[in-house]
C-alpha cells in the first residue's frame, strides 16, 4: 500500500483528496487544528475505506514551535515508512483592510500562508530527499501572481511559496523528488463561504480531482481549474501604469 501525509487536512480541498486517496487504497495520516473534526473524519474514512490506515494528530501552524511541528512531521514518517505524497493544504484567506491598519494582523497572515509553509516545505523535502522518491504537493493560490490593492497581503505570502517551490523543484529533481505547484482560482470552500459565487467559481471536488491526476501524472505546476492560467497571463501583461489605477 501506498502511504500518505495531509497537513491542513480540515481544509474543503484537502478533505476531498482524502477522500480520493483512501479510495485508492493509501494509508493516510491527517493534520490539522481540529482535533474533534479529525476524529469525526478518521471515523468516517474508517467506514467508507477499510483497506486504508488512517491516523491523526493535532497541528497548529501558530501554537506549535517549529520544533514541534518537525517533531510531528517525524512521527508521520516513522508510522508511515515510505511516504509516496504529502500535501500541504491549509492557510487563511486574511482581512486585507485590517491587515494594512494593523501591523501584527499583517505578519500573522504572512506567517501562516508564507512563511510557515516554506519551513514545513524544507523538512519535508529533506526527508523524500532522503528516501529519493516521492511528492510534495503545495496549494498556494493565482492571487500568487500579482500584486491587486484587494488582497496583496494574501497574495504575497503566495508569491513567496510560488518562488521558493520553483527552487526547490529545481533542487530536488536529481533526487527522483516531485515538487507540485497547485494554483486554485476562485474556490467554493468554507474560507470563502461569506462571497458571492460565479461563473469562475470551481468546487472543491473539481481541485481535489485536478491534484490527485496531478500528482500521478508527475506535473510540475496546475492552474484549476485549467482556464486560470490563461486569466492571469492576461492579468499579468496589463501594464504597471494601467494596473495602479484599476480597482482589482
Amino acid at each position: 500500500m501506498k502511504n500518505a501525509i495531509i497537513i491542513g487536512a480540515g481544509s474543503t480541498i484537502a478533505s476531498c483528496v482524502i477522500d480520493k486517496l483512501a479510495a485508492k487504497d493509501f494509508n493516510i495520516y491527517l493534520l490539522a487544528r481540529d482535533s474533534e473534526a479529525l476524529l469525526e473524519k478518521q471515523q468516517d474514512l474508517n467506514v467508507k475505506y477499510p483497506n486504508a490506515n488512517i491516523f491523526i494528530q493535532a497541528f497548529d501552524v501558530l501554537a506549535n514551535s517549529m520544533d514541534q511541528i518537525t517533531e510531528k512531521i517525524n512521527i508521520c514518517f516513522d508510522t508511515l515508512g515510505t511516504v509516496e505524497v504529502v500535501l500541504i493544504a491549509y492557510g487563511t484567506l486574511p482581512n486585507q483592510k485590517l491587515c494594512e491598519n494593523d501591523l501584527k494582523e499583517e505578519s500573522s497572515a504572512l506567517r501562516i500562508n508564507g512563511v510557515s509553509v516554506l519551513e514545513i516545505c524544507h523538512h519535508v523535502a529533506n526527508k523524500l530527499q532522503l528516501q529519493k522518491s516521492g511528492t510534495l504537493a503545495v496549494i498556494t493560490s493565482v492571487a500568487g501572481l500579482r500584486g491587486r490593492q484587494s488582497n496583496y497581503i494574501y497574495g504575497a505570502a503566495k508569491s513567496m511559496v510560488n518562488i521558493y517551490l520553483q527552487g526547490l523543484r529545481n533542487r530536488v529533481n536529481q533526487y527522483g523528488v516531485q515538487v507540485l505547484t497547485v494554483m486554485p482560482g476562485f474556490v467554493d470552500t468554507k474560507m470563502t463561504a461569506e462571497f458571492k459565487k460565479g461563473l469562475l467559481w470551481a468546487k472543491p471536488g473539481k481541485v481535489a480531482d485536478d491534484i490527485v491526476n496531478a500528482i500521478f501524472k508527475k506535473k510540475d505546476i496546475i492552474y484549476t481549474p485549467w482556464f486560470w492560467r490563461y486569466i492571469m497571463l492576461i492579468i499579468k501583461s496589463i501594464p504597471e501604469s494601467i494596473f495602479k489605477k484599476m480597482k482589482l
